[in-house]
């Protein structure tokens, strides 16, 4: 939720860098905990939220036009379902049983009702809610009471599921408790919504006026899906590592490199989306749109659906993109590679197909490029649909597009014979609201390049590491991987830590450790490199942040 508040008082500033400890250290990797099994968001979840235009402003005869405005809309039928109810719904105080009420000015006819008329509409309901005694609108007193479920885990669960609740959004909203606590408490409700027998998708803010916890840890043990930052706001990019509040390309620095926690059942969550509320152009909407479906992220609009202008449909309604998004693998895209302007991300399809996304992140037009090989479609020629536009390319080698500033390109790469996309039409034909140079190009280069040589080239790659993101207890870093004047086919990376460090997750690599002593070499998926380009592997760890010297070397 974004609130206007000013988080220094609250939550004591990271630092991104502390002194290190001498010494050897044993680095292990952590076994993921085993995921929540509850049978609901096999795919990311869609729908609308209320909170980022609305506020506390909220009533049901608002929510009512909402889910109206969805269902004629045409969303509901892309499969935007969940209309979430948040912050400010209820009454300050709870009843004479201790159970949670609806507030009777704003929703006088109660929630279940609300309910009732969401499921009439071929929607389903969710709701807002925190583990401890104020939500964040009543901690920062823009609303009265002090109504959370702290103490009334089992009790409120069977209110939601007795009002036909279908979603919980769970808010954290205060700076106390270490993460230790907070998997607790969130594991609290999640057992009470378990024992109701009603299937209700969990959602869960650990960040929220808290330290930020989402990124330090695979929450799929505890629920559906998690936030990995503080809150969205509606801008590109605030300067934020993780702090409040977020623009679109510091989210997705800090998710990225979290996409082996993504599964179905259990996906991150960089927040509700911001498209159609201005602050942005209509390439970084697009983009932010783009990102979003390729980190299996769930896609919960934010804007005021019943006044959607065509661009913001166009965005929205992209069959290509929400196909992606929803694709049954519920894979999260891994960095192929990032050179801090040019990133490249891939997914893997249930299908065999491979969504590519070429995203610019710099200020100006720049061409961004990889190859067959490095997002493991080598071996032939293959088809490039462009997800904008639907327009058909082939190439064997070179994936490229000309990309304007913080634009993004979506590919789906096919070969022959595999079978159609699930969405295979074009999202709904509405001019956009710019000009066509603010329009992310579309085309592959014209003349696809060879596929990279197969052959090794000893001592050609080099590698830097780069910390991404801090707290205080564990890190983020990717290792890029730049291939010399030939390609390289196959490589890996040694470093040593001072001390104090243990990997906890891993992405694009496998790693083997020796005291202090790291090697990690590459996955197939990010193996061959062309030359001059890169790839990138990254990995979350315990201990303090540190930036050892990385040395790389090829078959």
């Amino acid at each position: 939720m974004d609130r206007k508040r000013i988080r220094t008082t609250l939550v004591p500033a990271v630092t991104a860098a502390l002194a290190l400890a001498s010494g050897a250290v044993a680095l292990t990797t952590v076994s993921p905990a085993q995921a929540l099994e509850n049978g609901v968001a096999r795919t990311p979840p869609m729908g609308w939220n209320s909170w980022n235009t609305f506020g506390c402003n909220i009533n049901e005869s608002l929510i009512r036009q909402m889910a109206d405005a969805i269902v004629n809309s045409g969303l509901r039928d892309l499969g935007y379902q969940y209309v979430v109810v948040d912050d400010c719904w209820f009454n300050p105080n709870r009843d004479s049983s201790g159970n949670i009420q609806g507030d009777p000015s704003r929703f006088p006819s109660g929630m279940k009702a609300l309910g009732d008329y969401l499921h009439n509409k071929g929607l389903k309901f969710g709701i807002y809610q925190v583990p401890v005694d104020k939500t964040c609108a009543q901690y920062f007193n823009s609303y009265p009471g002090a109504t959370g479920s702290q103490g009334h885990e089992a009790q409120d669960a069977r209110q939601f599921a007795a009002w036909g609740v279908d979603y919980l959004k769970y808010d954290w909203c205060s700076p106390n408790g270490t993460i230790n606590d907070q998997v607790a408490t969130f594991a609290k409700m999640r057992d009470a919504l378990k024992a109701t027998g009603r299937p209700i998708v969990y959602s869960i803010n650990p960040n929220s006026i808290h330290s930020k916890t989402g990124p330090q840890r695979n929450w799929g043990d505890v629920a559906n899906m998690w936030r990995t930052t503080e809150d969205i706001t509606n801008k590109w990019d605030t300067g934020q590592t993780n702090g409040y509040p977020m623009g679109i390309q510091n989210i997705v620095n800090v998710t990225v490199p979290l996409a082996s926690y993504a599964g179905p059942g259990h996906f991150n969550d960089p927040d509700m989306m911001e498209i159609g509320r201005g602050g942005m152009n209509d390439t970084e909407m697009r983009s932010h749109f783009a990102l979003w479906a390729m980190m299996a992220s769930p896609l919960i609009a934010g804007n005021d659906i019943r006044s959607m202008d065509s661009a913001t449909q166009t965005i929205l309604k992209n069959k290509n993109l929400i196909a992606i998004n929803q694709d049954s693998l519920g894979l999260q895209a891994t960095q192929v590679s990032n050179d801090g302007t040019r990133r490249v991300l891939a997914k893997k399809l249930a299908n065999g197909d491979v969504a590519v996304a070429l995203f610019n992140q710099g200020g100006s037009t720049t061409t961004v490029s990889t190859t067959t090989s490095a997002i493991g479609k080598s071996g032939g020629t293959v088809t490039l649909t462009d997800a904008w536009t639907n327009a058909t390319s082939t190439t064997s080698g070179t994936i490229s597009a000309s990309v304007p500033a913080h634009g993004t390109v979506v590919y789906r790469v096919s070969s022959p014979g595999s079978s159609p996309s699930a969405s295979p039409s074009a999202s709904p034909s509405v001019s956009p609201s710019v000009s066509p140079s603010a329009s992310p190009s579309a085309s592959p280069s014209a003349s696809p390049s060879a596929s990279p040589s197969t052959s090794p080239v000893p001592g050609g790659c080099s590698a830097t590491i780069k910390t991404i993101n801090s707290w205080g207890g564990g890190f983020q870093s990717e290792v890029t991987v730049q291939a010399g004047s030939s390609a390289v086919n196959g490589w890996t990376v040694k470093w040593t830590w001072p001390g104090g460090q243990t990997i906890s997750s891993l992405w694009n690599g496998r790693q083997s450790s020796s005291g202090s002593s790291v090697t990690v070499t590459n996955e197939s998926y990010n193996g061959s490199i062309a030359a001059g380009a890169s790839t990138t592997f990254g990995f979350t760890a315990n201990g303090s942040a540190a930036t050892p010297t990385a040395t790389c070397t090829s078959p």
